[in-house]
């Protein structure tokens, strides 16, 4: 890549990562406001936390996949990975906000070695997800921009957070899953 390009590659980079933070923050925002408000729109949207659980589990298999083709090097079907396993996050976000801005908040309630168990993944899971979706954006900014060995460089960590997050959705919702009304 030629300096002049590069030069161009970095300034698109800021740009698209202050749009990255900018999103980021505005998620955080969000995710601790839906704890506090609840709205009433007058639809039930109790069918959700199920659509929500597949939309992490497929994401899960997308990323795995989106790892096998880059491994292979076949870029082109990693990028179009990638970009799905983007929308069906971004997709999950949306439908979890609203869920929570519009339902009450389901308690676990069970007991003794599951119950560690389940805040050990929710905790892990929450914190991970808050902490993790910047660092998403600033990876996949890195790649949109042409700056492959950067992108390497950050998607080596960013990508196993991405899937651990990815999994243990799921896994919360089916050990939750029993104490929904």
């Amino acid at each position: 890549m030629s300096n002049a390009i590069l030069s161009d590659a970095v300034r698109l980079e800021k740009r698209l990562n202050v749009l990255a933070y900018v999103v980021s923050a505005a998620v955080l925002f969000l995710v601790v406001l839906m704890r506090r408000v609840k709205l009433d729109l007058g639809a039930d949207f109790s069918f959700l936390p199920p659509f929500h659980a597949s939309l992490n589990a497929l994401t899960a298999v997308i990323l795995l996949m989106a790892l096998w083709f880059i491994k292979r090097k076949n870029v082109q079907a990693h990028r179009r990975a990638i970009y799905v396993a983007m929308m069906t996050s971004a997709l999950f976000l949306l439908s979890y906000v609203l869920y929570h801005f519009t339902t009450p908040e389901t308690r676990y309630g069970g007991e003794g070695l599951l119950r560690y168990i389940y805040f050990f993944l929710l905790i892990t899971h929450v914190v991970l997800a808050a902490a993790v979706l910047p660092f998403i954006l600033l990876t996949f900014n890195r790649a949109y921009t042409g700056q492959f060995e950067r992108h390497k460089k950050m998607a080596r960590w960013v990508f196993p957070l991405w899937l651990y997050v990815a999994i243990t959705g799921p896994i919360c919702y089916l050990l939750l899953r029993p104490y929904y009304g």
